[in-house]
């Protein structure tokens, strides 16, 4: 059984950064033929032969298994609670093992926005299978995706680019997650290390003392702190004082000078130049704007 929409995006949603094409869902019993009928021109193919399309498209199988491959990847095992990322230019095949069957979501995309993602290396042809588990969120967002296809109401593009960028943003946050919580002793660690940053704005507390009362050494610490958060624990230390400086000079009267002792930057210089790249203002500006 196959159900899906195609759908149609103008020029003017395009700008929008993302516009969808296709979604849809289907349920393939063990000794049904693969794929199913019913496709539109251009994405239906021949198992042995494979496809390329012109756009992404990202699938979820919610039961069963089967395999996938590609010009990047050899052949994989995917499985219930697999996301596969399907890249435009890049050829590839999948299908569910005739003895096992699948069900399965899928929805089809292009823009900028994933275009950039790509670019800057955070998804690529490389990496297309991730291992997010069952996921409601998920598997709502699909089953949303296609009822809003399927009113196909003013400004639908819009909703549907939403639910793909929010679709990509679990898998891509989820499957990270799910690796580094495995590891409970490290996710105590970044906690730790996090709580202590944050109830020691105003001390002398430096990320190496951090790294010393753990046990651990600094760029061991630093390296798992900024795989877990994304950003180095010095950064993250400086991030909160500037969130911390923006409080004190909307809601106090102290100096620029005693907030950047205070928060302890090494000079009431160096505070409003970070504070300016941050915001894009000067701790002035910035005082004068929120009062």
């Amino acid at each position: 059984m196959q159900i899906s929409k195609y759908m149609v995006a103008n020029s003017r949603d395009s700008l929008w950064g993302l516009t969808v094409s296709t979604v849809g869902y289907e349920e393939i019993v063990p000794g049904d033929d693969y794929p199913t009928h019913g496709h539109a021109d251009g994405y239906y193919f021949n198992q042995d032969k494979g496809r390329i399309l012109n756009e992404y498209q990202l699938l979820y199988i919610t039961e069963g298994e089967g395999v996938f491959h590609s010009a990047s990847v050899q052949e994989a095992k995917v499985k219930a609670g697999d996301l596969f990322l399907l890249f435009p230019g890049e050829w590839h095949s999948y299908h569910p093992l005739p003895k096992v069957g699948w069900k399965s979501h899928w929805i089809g995309f292009r823009g900028q926005n994933m275009d950039s993602r790509v670019q800057q290396g955070f998804l690529g042809p490389h990496k297309p299978i991730y291992h997010v588990g069952f996921s409601v969120r998920v598997d709502d967002l699909y089953r949303f995706a296609y009822q809003t296809a399927q009113e196909e109401g003013a400004y639908v593009q819009q909703t549907l680019a939403g639910v793909v960028n929010l679709l990509i943003g679990l898998m891509y946050s989820l499957e990270r997650n799910i690796e580094l919580s495995s590891n409970h002793e490290h996710v105590d660690m970044v906690n730790h290390a996090r709580r202590r940053i944050r109830e020691s704005l105003d001390a002398d507390l430096t990320i190496q003392q951090i790294a010393k009362e753990m046990s651990v050494s600094y760029s061991n610490f630093r390296k798992l702190f900024k795989e877990f958060t994304g950003v180095s624990p010095s950064l993250y230390q400086q991030d909160l004082r500037l969130q911390r400086a923006k409080e004190l000079l909307a809601s106090t009267d102290l100096s620029i000078k005693q907030i950047a002792y205070q928060l302890r930057f090494e000079s009431p210089d160096y505070f409003s130049s970070k504070f300016k790249i941050k915001t894009g203002m000067k701790p002035s500006e910035f005082r004068e704007q929120t009062r």
